[in-house]
């Protein structure tokens, strides 16, 4: 999801996912088929740049490198094309940060609605519902999120947090292990891992 501060730990920057087959083809733990959100055909560029960051923060020899390519990914992310989708989504963050939900809410609306195959306005969209605890709806954006950009390590962040908060621990536990695939830095998905490891298998790791 976002990065906004006052999200729980685990929902913070941290890079997630490595896109599994079923995560490609759409899909979260438990067999649900994400929604049919339209795919944005990114330039070839903006695709070799991701592919070399996400390479890069595989291969991240410290915390604060992969900081630093995390943050570098987000960049990259947050670039609509749109000078009016980023006027609403910047509309949109200030209101969430300010804790008008419902506003953010309505500005975000119209984000996926001009552009539905802008993660970010999924994402941040996905944001909104889970401060508001409307967690049915988040999945349901972080869903869309996914089937645009499968390796949205944020959008996986919020999508294991949910999933141990309404007691799905086993699809929690293989989200946030595919998360270190990613990110081998994730904390916050070493901490949960190491906790749900216990309560779904019986031992620690």
């Amino acid at each position: 999801m976002t990065r906004l501060s006052v999200l729980p730990a685990c929902l913070v920057i941290p890079v997630l996912l490595a896109a599994s087959p079923a995560l490609a083809q759409g899909q979260v733990p438990g067999g649900q088929v994400l929604g049919n959100a339209a795919r944005k055909a990114a330039p070839d560029g903006e695709n070799s740049k991701l592919d070399e960051l996400f390479a890069r923060l595989a291969k991240a020899p410290d915390d604060a490198s992969a900081t630093e390519i995390a943050n570098a990914i987000w960049r990259v992310w947050l670039e609509s094309g749109s000078d009016t989708v980023d006027l609403l989504v910047l509309r949109a963050t200030s209101a969430m940060q300010d804790k008008d939900y419902d506003v953010a809410l309505k500005l975000l609306n119209i984000v996926v609605g001009l552009d539905p195959s802008y993660a970010e306005g999924w994402n941040k969209r996905a944001t909104v519902h889970y401060l508001k605890h409307e967690y049915d709806k988040s999945i349901s954006d972080i869903r869309h999120v996914l089937a645009i950009e499968p390796r949205h390590f944020g959008a996986m962040a919020g999508l294991g947090s949910m999933l141990k908060e309404i007691g799905r621990n086993a699809a929690a536990l293989e989200i946030y292990r595919r998360a270190l695939a990613i990110n081998p830095h994730l904390d916050g998905a070493k901490r949960a891992i190491r906790e749900l490891s216990v309560e779904v298998e019986g031992r620690d790791i």
